[in-house]
């Protein structure tokens, strides 16, 4: 691709927003998740600039050259879902197209689900949208067997960090694998559960050498990034989950009524019951377009760039 991406800040919402972006037209704004960057839609930015959009990629609220705010009860959904309303807000946009992969998914949601007068269309990579659980998700997970849940293991302040910042190329360097289609295709998946008397670092299996998606530069870039600026703001998105869950008591049965569209890796250890959880994102999601499953692990964006950049496109161009 030809399209240059650059780099700029805005100062909106009473935080220095970092984003990348490319092309101009239709706007559409990529959220990412963790441990990421806006990086992470590198192959996407020029893909959707050539087809005609203007793209904007930020790094959230706490990543990156976006630095959060000090308190740790300043990174709920809502919080974050303000960002990206004040975003549009600052580039002179009525209304976007929201793409979300991971954490960035479950903004994404809200942001269809609250504001659909700003948001005209979402698309979610590897998170699906389901109805609200009866408790919170770590509550949930305590209740349901998972009491070592990787979630549970992030709550403490410090405890992961300690375990992440000690080096963090090779914190990426297991953890970008652990997850992705190669390690599913040599049954070396991470199950997502830790001990914390091991760690997350060495729960996950260390490969001979990197995926041929994820380049040397690549991963230093996400590791240099995080030595500079640490794991505790990125990690205060999960020490919000019980109060986000809260939060959102009500709109519990708002349905997302934009047109949708779900994007999954076939080897993603984090989608299990595809089907079951495909059956409850239609319930919730009355204007589903299309589930398109391509192959790759959790990291779709970056494992399988042409498919899912192909994906949006069909997507948007649709609507």
């Amino acid at each position: 691709m030809s399209t240059q991406i650059e780099s700029r800040f805005i100062e909106t919402n009473g935080l220095r927003h970092h984003y990348l972006t490319g092309g101009s037209g239709p706007l559409v704004l990529l959220c990412h998740g963790f441990p990421e960057l806006s990086w992470s839609w590198r192959h996407q930015i020029p893909a959707l600039a050539a087809a005609g959009y203007q793209v904007v990629a930020p790094d959230m609220r706490g990543y990156g050259d976006t630095k959060g705010p000090v308190d740790p009860r300043a990174y709920t959904n809502l919080d974050v879902l303000g960002d990206m309303v004040a975003l549009l807000d600052a580039l002179g946009e009525k209304q976007a197209v929201i793409v979300g992969h991971d954490w960035g998914s479950p903004i994404a949601w809200l942001a269809a689900t609250l504001r659909p007068d700003r948001f005209r269309a979402v698309a979610s990579l590897s998170v699906m949208h389901n109805p609200r659980m009866p408790m919170s998700p770590p509550d949930f997970a305590k209740a349901n067997d998972m009491a070592d849940l990787y979630w549970l293991y992030f709550q403490p302040p410090g405890q992961a960090e300690a375990d992440m910042e000690r080096h963090t190329r090779e914190t990426f360097l297991r953890l970008m694998y652990g997850v992705s289609g190669d390690a599913a295709q040599r049954g070396e998946s991470w199950n997502l559960r830790v001990d914390p008397k091991v760690g997350l670092v060495n729960s996950l299996v260390r490969p001979n050498a990197l995926p041929a998606w994820l380049t040397e530069d690549d991963l230093n870039r996400y590791a240099g990034t995080y030595a500079r600026t640490g794991f505790t703001t990125s990690l205060n998105w999960y020490r919000c989950m019980a109060r986000s869950w809260q939060l959102s008591a009500a709109w519990a049965d708002v349905k997302v009524s934009v047109p949708a569209l779900f994007i999954g890796g076939r080897n993603d250890p984090t989608l299990t019951q595809l089907q079951s959880g495909t059956d409850a994102m239609r319930s919730v999601v009355t204007d589903l377009r299309d589930v398109i499953m391509v192959d790759a692990g959790h990291w779709v964006q970056q494992e399988d760039p042409e498919a899912v950049s192909a994906g949006l496109i069909r997507f948007l161009k649709g609507l």
